[in-house]
């Protein structure tokens, strides 16, 4: 057996474990941080909107050996305007100028060809209208506010309204912190980004959803047996699919890695970056939210009823005096009254998954 799936097949036991709801006002705080220097950055720098969102025009050229610093400084001499250029992998341009019009548009395509020494017919010319984006941008929101009510309603129901309250903060960090980084890279949004977006929240919500269900059927009776606390349960539980849930990561962070690095840093695939970076940064984000930020939130929710401080109250009594006794707790059997299918239920729940 590898090392890692032994260092599973441990932490699945119970055997190791590592102590992160015990340890979570320290996540906490590192993801204010995170998310602090997301929004600042978004306050700061804002996002660069693409075209499909201002407005303007796209002209792809025929394949040159122009580099693209080089055409930029046409496009700008062109237009009046700024223009963003990529060199795409075959050898071709795609150069973006914001604010044209279609008299405009015409004029600085005629200007490009003179400069990049190539027929007019080489250029192609596509012009966008704000209005598109708008109405993109409009059912991207109307998609995500559907998708979050959607979300809290079937988590309240299948669980209860605490995992649906800290799975839809644990997305919201997610976004966040993806927009932020877009903020701060300065890559450019489009379409693309928006698709990247939904996506990423399908992904941050299945490893939430799998700790949850564990910890579901984990806690089950919880209040019969005085072993564990409810913290403790969740912890085993995140324990319980942490390899599960670093496998599931990396092979879904690979191949999106490609597109980023690969695709469009080598290849120059512009629309790669788009969603490629949405993609990568949801994913980490999504990873780091299920095991660090949704299931200790439940936890702070959870044990502010009565019923579980009253639990916590008899564990540690009862920990107290095993520990006067000098006794392990850890080796006791349970009681007759105590609930002996709390670990093995968190277990059945794993294999399901």
């Amino acid at each position: 057996m590898s090392k890692l799936g032994d260092l599973g097949a441990k932490l699945y036991r119970g055997e190791v474990g590592y102590d992160f709801v015990g340890k979570r006002f320290i996540w906490y705080g590192v993801s204010i941080l995170i998310t602090i220097t997301a929004i600042v950055g978004l306050a700061v720098q804002g996002l660069n909107m693409g075209i499909e969102f201002k407005g303007g025009a796209v002209f792809t050229t025929a394949k040159t050996t122009v580099s693209d610093t080089k055409a930029r400084e046409l496009a700008k001499e062109a237009s009046g305007h700024a223009a963003i250029v990529q060199k795409l992998g075959n050898g071709t341009l795609r150069i973006q100028i914001a604010s044209l019009d279609t008299d405009s548009a015409t004029d600085v395509k005629k200007k490009l060809a003179t400069g990049l020494k190539m027929p007019e017919q080489d250029i192609n010319a596509d012009l966008v209208g704000p209005s598109w984006g708008e109405q993109i941008a409009n059912k991207a929101w109307t998609g995500l506010a559907v998708f979050m009510v959607l979300v809290v309603i079937y988590l309240a129901i299948a669980f209860e309204w605490r995992m649906a309250v800290a799975a839809l903060i644990a997305l919201i960090h997610d976004l966040t912190i993806t927009v932020g980084v877009y903020a701060l890279v300065g890559f450019e949004v489009t379409p693309g980004t928006v698709i990247g977006l939904l996506t990423i929240l399908g992904y941050s919500l299945y490893d939430t959803v799998v700790v949850f269900d564990g910890l579901k059927e984990s806690s089950k009776d919880i209040t019969k047996q005085t072993r564990y606390t409810y913290g403790e349960v969740a912890n085993r539980s995140i324990n319980g699919t942490l390899v599960r849930s670093i496998n599931t990561t990396v092979v879904a962070l690979l191949p999106v890695a490609g597109l980023l690095f690969i695709g469009g840093g080598f290849l120059g695939a512009g629309m790669l970056n788009d969603i490629s970076l949405s993609l990568f940064v949801g994913l980490a984000a999504g990873a780091y939210s299920s095991i660090f930020i949704a299931t200790p939130l439940v936890v702070d929710l959870k044990e502010r009823e009565p019923a579980m401080k009253a639990l916590r109250k008899r564990v540690l009594a009862k920990r107290a005096a095993a520990a006067a006794k000098g006794e392990s707790v850890e080796d006791e059997a349970y009681d007759a009254d105590e609930a002996p299918q709390i670990v093995a239920q968190g277990r059945a729940a794993g294999r399901r998954r």
